[in-house]
């Protein structure tokens, strides 16, 4: 029980801590956004590598498809374990993983739907000089990163591990930062999405990690 409450202090100091930075000084459309998303906006406010390949079928498509397949070995394992005896000691890490992970996606696409936030390609308007932000579209739909979310949910990963195999659990941490990143600034440079849309999709799948660690760990010791 006090590790699982040192953890939990930890970890809820490192959320509160990043959604004040998040809230104060990277707000949605702030300064940060707009001069990370300039150098893809032409001057009449259009994105030139919206329809690019690499970009939108390359990373949107054929990347996100195989970190899905990762989750799918994981669901496949979990089945597999019921028929064959030897995977059952791995049932548990199996169905963590695979439930987690899909949890962290669905959540992040519910919110994303229900958002208000446009993207950035909806939100820029020509004129005489160039072109200008609209910060009243509502076309919404856009916030937090949907596509940058199959990347960070790998760092469920790094929840399942970090007790048991630290090497494997920070395999699972960096993978998840790196390719949700770098999924989302294909995202950004196509203008689907802001930096701090990822940012906060990293957030949200690490505050959803959290509460479902604290939660199971909690029904265990209820039932001890």
């Amino acid at each position: 029980m006090k590790e699982l409450s040192q953890f939990f202090l930890i970890q809820s100091a490192i959320l509160i801590i990043s959604f004040s930075i998040l809230w104060f000084y990277i707000p949605v459309g702030g300064s940060l956004d707009l001069y990370l998303i300039s150098p893809w906006v032409d001057v009449l406010g259009k994105f030139p590598l919206r329809d690019n390949w690499y970009l939108a079928t390359l990373n949107h498509r054929y990347v996100k498809n195989i970190i899905i397949l990762i989750y799918s070995y994981y669901f496949f394992a979990w089945v597999t374990s019921f028929k064959f005896p030897k995977f059952k000691p791995l049932r548990h890490d199996y169905a963590y993983f695979f439930f987690i992970s899909m949890l962290c996606t669905i959540l992040i696409g519910i919110i994303k739907a229900h958002s208000a936030h446009a993207c950035p390609w909806d939100m820029t308007i020509p004129t005489a000089t160039g072109s200008t932000w609209n910060f009243n579209a509502i076309d919404g739909h856009c916030f937090p990163g949907g596509h940058a979310s199959t990347g960070f949910a790998l760092m469920t990963g790094y929840f399942l591990y970090f007790k048991t195999d630290s090497k494997r659990a920070y395999f699972f941490l960096i993978s998840g930062l790196i390719l949700g990143f770098a999924m989302g600034w294909a995202q950004m440079m196509r203008g689907a999405h802001f930096l701090s849309h990822n940012l906060w999709t990293a957030w949200f799948i690490w505050l959803i990690n959290f509460i479902s660690y604290i939660s199971i760990h909690l029904f265990k010791l209820l039932k001890t």
